[in-house]
């Protein structure tokens, strides 16, 4: 396993983590994902913190914070070992009380999220999305002193845009308040939209990349190909419009481009989709995903290996698209590209 720091933070994270979303499965998004048990989910930690990935990702919304509870009893008896990583903010329920980042809210997510986990402590958490009712002064203020009393330790943001982020970043550099050291994002070979205004964000200001959804959704793993069907057995007949949208000639022109790579290298789709974002600026850690064994194991297979820079370039081209306005003049034009030269592609 490769190590990272986390954005310009001391935390050192493996460039792999395990998403638990397949965890405790329930509902109509999750229940498609997985229902991994508790059981079974020690099982697939144990392979993991075996291969030296030790950071492991969850959220309140993940089955109605089953994911959570199920992870911590997979971590029962180890917390010294692992590094968890959870969410909140999204909406929980129908009460005043049951969405958002307000200091009430975030204080009775993170308590519960403790108890659901059988923990005292958070590693790493992470807003679930920006809150614009909310002051970002209160947001840092509660996170200030969650993590003051303890029961954090890193403070992040998922899914934010680049002003909601850089608000943040700015209100806890003028108050003293811990600054997110991390965003959660989505972030693939059929979803390069990061790179236009977050990538350079983070760039500028130490903020380490936690990937979500590095397989594009589930569409990266050399089942889904060009004039022919869905295969009948896919997640996405039924969680497809739970996520990102992907134009479909992008789609098949990576994994084109996937196919033949994995041919040359002897690797999966997959491990070659993953192993591409490793090398991406800014990012610490790729969240990966896995339903069993044996999709753990290959996954796992993403690191201790490089692709060449002409497999790179070619990745590059097949998945590089225009960027909308105001990001395609640094790209198009030559005095725009020399005072801002793009970071990936």
């Amino acid at each position: 396993m490769e190590y990272r720091r986390l954005g310009a933070s001391g935390l050192v994270v493996p460039a792999l983590s395990l998403g638990t979303g397949t965890f405790g499965g329930s509902g109509p998004l999750f229940s498609n994902w997985g229902t991994t048990d508790a059981q079974e989910a020690r099982r697939l930690l144990d392979i993991a913190i075996d291969a030296g990935l030790t950071m492991f990702d969850s959220a309140d919304v993940y089955s109605d914070g089953a994911s959570e509870e199920v992870l911590g009893q997979a971590i029962k008896g180890r917390r010294d070992q692992v590094l968890i990583s959870t969410k909140a903010g999204l909406p929980t329920g129908d009460g005043p009380l049951d969405a958002g980042t307000s200091r009430a809210r975030l204080t009775t997510a993170v308590d519960a999220a403790l108890r659901r986990l059988g923990t005292d402590y958070i590693d790493l958490f992470q807003l679930h999305a920006f809150d614009a009712g909310t002051p970002v002064d209160e947001v840092l203020a509660t996170l200030d002193d969650l993590v003051r009393a303890g029961k954090i330790r890193y403070t992040g943001a998922s899914n934010f845009a680049g002003w909601e982020l850089m608000k943040s970043l700015d209100a806890a550099d003028r108050h003293g308040r811990p600054r997110y050291v991390a965003h959660q994002v989505y972030y693939s070979l059929i979803g390069r939209d990061y790179e236009w205004e977050l990538m350079p964000l983070a760039h500028d200001q130490g903020v380490g990349a936690m990937v979500w959804s590095p397989l594009g959704w589930g569409r990266l793993t050399g089942r889904i190909r060009r004039d022919a069907p869905l295969p009948a057995d896919s997640r996405l007949h039924a969680t497809a419009d739970y996520g990102p949208p992907v134009d479909e000639e992008l789609l098949y022109d990576v994994v084109d481009v996937l196919s033949a790579i994995a041919e040359e290298t002897g690797r999966t789709v997959p491990q070659v989709a993953i192993n591409w974002l490793l090398r991406r600026p800014t990012v610490s850690s790729v969240i990966i995903g896995a339903r069993n064994e044996e999709q753990l194991r290959q996954n796992l297979d993403a690191v201790g290996w490089e692709l060449t820079p002409d497999q790179v370039a070619r990745l590059d081209a097949a998945s590089l698209r225009t960027a909308p306005y105001p990001y395609h003049p640094y790209r198009r034009q030559e005095g725009f590209a020399r005072l801002n030269p793009p970071l990936a592609g």
